[in-house]
């Protein structure tokens, strides 16, 4: 899902070059899941003139924006990824890092039996599995 400069305006946010670069990478980049760092990182093998600051303003402006959505799947190390139409879920390898996104209809189905069943109106979920990948040696 490409976000256009137009959607930056009708979130309230000038088009700005720092923005600008800091989506191109959390729409282009594998991994999808990636740290303000990570982002960082990205734009100086870039040559861009990007201050680490800026890369956590803008995440944070993004986010309010309701743009991207901020994980955080330990307790002090958060990453980010474009908000998408469509909720999924993740497992998250304890060894390596590794974030792989997945989606299963019968787990929506069944998150949604449960929120009738108790009179509840589900607005969204956060499933994370926490395990070990084929990578690692566990």
């Amino acid at each position: 899902m490409a976000i256009s400069n137009q959607d930056l305006r009708k979130a309230g946010l000038k088009v700005t070059l720092p923005r600008i670069k800091i989506l191109e990478i959390l729409e282009n980049s594998i991994p999808h899941h990636l740290s303000a760092e990570d982002i960082y990182k990205k734009l100086l093998e870039q040559d861009e003139d990007v201050g680490l600051a800026t890369v956590y303003r803008v995440l944070t402006q993004f986010e309010m924006a309701g743009i991207i959505q901020r994980h955080n799947f330990d307790h002090n190390h958060a990453v980010f990824e474009i908000k998408q139409d469509t909720s999924h879920d993740h497992l998250v390898c304890q060894e390596t890092n590794q974030i792989i996104e997945f989606k299963n209809e019968e787990i929506e189905k069944l998150l949604l039996d449960i929120a009738t069943k108790h009179d509840f109106q589900l607005t969204g979920h956060s499933l994370i599995l926490f395990g070990y990948c084929r990578n690692s040696t566990k």
